[in-house]
């Protein structure tokens, strides 16, 4: 991390713009590091050891951490948020706004206090045999990790300290993996899966922080064509595609599901697609599978209404194969992988062709159509309003 006070809100929605940091220039960083310490309170050396201890951490928090540190911070040096709201599209600047004003009347004291230790825990979750043995893997992949071994392509959502949310470095890396699996005539099946507790916690919302608010037209348009392309790439994807979602599920990376060839999941997965909740729209052609596979009024309850399916709710309803128990989840969806494995390749890409191309100029339409309306909604009042409420509740959380 650069500094103990650039607090980057992740600058990620589907490929690569360079995070930029909170606090927008170097004048304003230095005198957040040397304000007096006149205004601490009981907490002063901890304090300063806590400021030095965050600009050591070798993994970046939660963007809504990282607003809670910023907030408290401010806090504990200023007292109660004193400053005008920011406008609408400064989203950086009216996060970090809604973060410090909703910490009230708190005292100065007890917000050195949070403040402490919140880095405190996280410097103390950071493992150093995890941090050498990340350091070591060699990889042309940085958010997620491809094996090729048995005829199986294995490609693991890889940030499990972010829930395997989805940056925009991701996107790019998927639609590569996926790509190259589909040239490789040593691979018969491709398997998606998610590294630590969750499947895949959808976009990383930080996707939508730290851009000047001139420059939002060209993040909406980018990131419509990374969405078109990453939706594209699933759908022509000419090898069987297999999901394994080892936990909760969340927004695009539930959608795409539906474009899978078979889905197994843990007892344990939730899926759940809180689009409206956040201003936005349907995305990964579910607009057009999910009717298809569970009626309009079962689709309308998760892409509408944002109802969160169990796993067997989610197997009842044609968006998941099979159920399988937590415990034995890995040794059963391999053992399923393998038999597909060792299928005659060129007969199972013929079969998925005969059943793809029944479809597949309704999917792209259906994806074309989706990211147009996403393309406005991000540039929506609407949109920005439902995106800082959320920080805004992960911040008090």
């Amino acid at each position: 991390m650069a500094s103990a006070l650039c607090l980057r809100l992740s600058s990620t929605f589907a490929g690569g713009l360079s995070a930029r940091c909170l606090l927008n220039s170097r004048v304003q960083r230095t005198q957040f590091l040397h304000m007096g310490r006149t205004a601490f309170g009981a907490h002063d050396a901890a304090f300063e050891a806590a400021k030095e201890r965050l600009n050591t951490l070798k993994e970046e928090p939660d963007n809504n951490v990282k607003l809670q540190i910023y907030a408290l911070f401010k806090q504990a040096t200023k007292g109660p948020c004193n400053t005008p709201k920011p406008g609408a599209f400064d989203f950086v600047g009216r996060a970090k706004w809604q973060a410090w004003s909703g910490l009230g009347d708190i005292s100065q004291d007890e917000a050195q206090k949070q403040y402490i230790d919140i880095i405190n825990g996280l410097a103390g979750e950071e493992s150093p045999a995890e941090t050498e043995q990340a350091g070591e893997e060699a990889s042309s992949y940085k958010e997620i990790k491809v094996t090729k071994e048995n005829k199986v392509c294995s490609i693991l959502l890889n940030r499990p300290a972010k829930k395997n949310a989805i940056t925009w470095l991701m996107y790019n890396e998927i639609v590569q993996a996926l790509d190259d699996a589909s040239k490789d005539d040593s691979v018969t099946v491709a398997v998606i899966t998610g590294a630590g507790d969750y499947y895949c916690s959808g976009n990383d919302l930080g996707n939508f922080m730290n851009i000047d608010p001139k420059d939002m037209p060209k993040m909406a348009r980018d990131g419509k064509e990374l969405l078109r392309r990453f939706v594209t790439a699933f759908i022509d994807f000419p090898k069987p595609l297999i999901g394994a979602v080892n936990g909760p599920a969340v927004g695009v990376s539930v959608t795409v599901l539906g474009l899978f060839d078979a889905v197994y999941a843990t007892d344990k997965a939730t899926f759940h697609t809180p689009f409206t909740e956040l201003g936005q729209s349907a995305e990964g052609c579910s607009s057009y599978v999910f009717p298809k596979l569970m009626g309009n009024t079962k689709a309308n309850e998760m892409l509408l209404f944002n109802k969160k399916l169990t796993a067997h709710e989610a197997c009842e309803r044609g968006l998941v194969t099979e159920v399988l128990p937590h415990d034995s989840f890995q040794k059963e969806v391999q053992t399923r992988v393998e038999y597909v494995a060792q299928l005659p390749p060129q007969s199972v890409r013929e079969g998925k062709k005969l059943v793809r191309d029944q479809e597949r100029e309704d999917l792209h339409k259906a994806n074309e159509k989706e990211c147009e309306v996403l393309e406005g909604r991000w540039l929506s009042e609407e949109c920005v309003r439902a995106i800082m409420s959320f920080f805004t509740k992960k911040a008090r959380l």
